[in-house]
């Protein structure tokens, strides 16, 4: 079996602030997913995906528009809006298993019961080294879960772990597969491009800097 040679860098970024039906983004959406185009416009991209439904296509299309060149612009399922795993109660700590499992259960049973394929897929797809002899660069705009799940799953967390892992809107997050290397947290949530005023949107209040 042949061996990945390249290094892949993997930016991941959550849609911008979306309306109350999530039909479309809000105007502070739309400047949030402006802000993050012009910050990933020196990135060499070789191609930015996006999970199916409204807010993270509008997103990726408002970062695409951002770049300055013809970067394919491509949509994917896995990289949509689901739950990527649903844990046992006996997994998780004692002190918060009713929380975390009630959290769960309050998402329809189609975006339970089809996440942990999504979520493999998405990891087929979008992580490990690439071959070749160059670096490649790739940008997924997607939901807060799958943020979540790929964060976990380069720290090599137990799976129920990308439970309690947010990210804000737009928030960046940037993880490095190097061939005979652990993989390399870059960046996690990283609001840098947004000004004050569009910071932690999306964020739980409590967590906010």
């Amino acid at each position: 079996m042949a061996t990945a040679t390249a290094t892949r860098f993997l930016y991941i970024a959550r849609h911008g602030e979306a309306s109350p039906d999530e039909t479309e983004l809000t105007e502070q959406g739309r400047r949030q997913a402006a802000y993050l185009g012009e910050r990933l416009r020196d990135v060499p991209l070789s191609a930015v995906h996006h999970g199916p439904l409204p807010r993270a296509t509008e997103t990726a299309r408002l970062v695409h528009d951002r770049l300055g060149r013809d970067v394919p612009l491509h949509s994917s399922e896995a990289a949509g809006d689901y739950v990527p795993y649903v844990p046992r109660r006996d997994e998780l700590p004692a002190d918060s298993a009713d929380r975390l499992l009630g959290f769960v259960e309050q998402f329809p049973e189609a975006e339970r019961s089809r996440g942990p394929e999504l979520a493999g897929a998405a990891q087929a797809r979008f992580t490990g080294p690439v071959d070749g002899d160059e670096p490649r660069h790739e940008l997924v705009v997607t939901h807060a879960f799958l943020a979540a799940w790929l964060v976990r799953d380069a720290l090599d967390a137990p799976a129920w772990r990308w439970m309690g892992l947010n990210h804000a809107n737009t928030g960046l997050t940037v993880i490095r597969y190097a061939p005979g290397r652990p993989t390399a947290l870059v960046m996690v949530n990283d609001l840098g491009h947004l000004p004050a005023d569009l910071r932690w949107t999306g964020f739980p209040p409590e967590l906010r800097a």
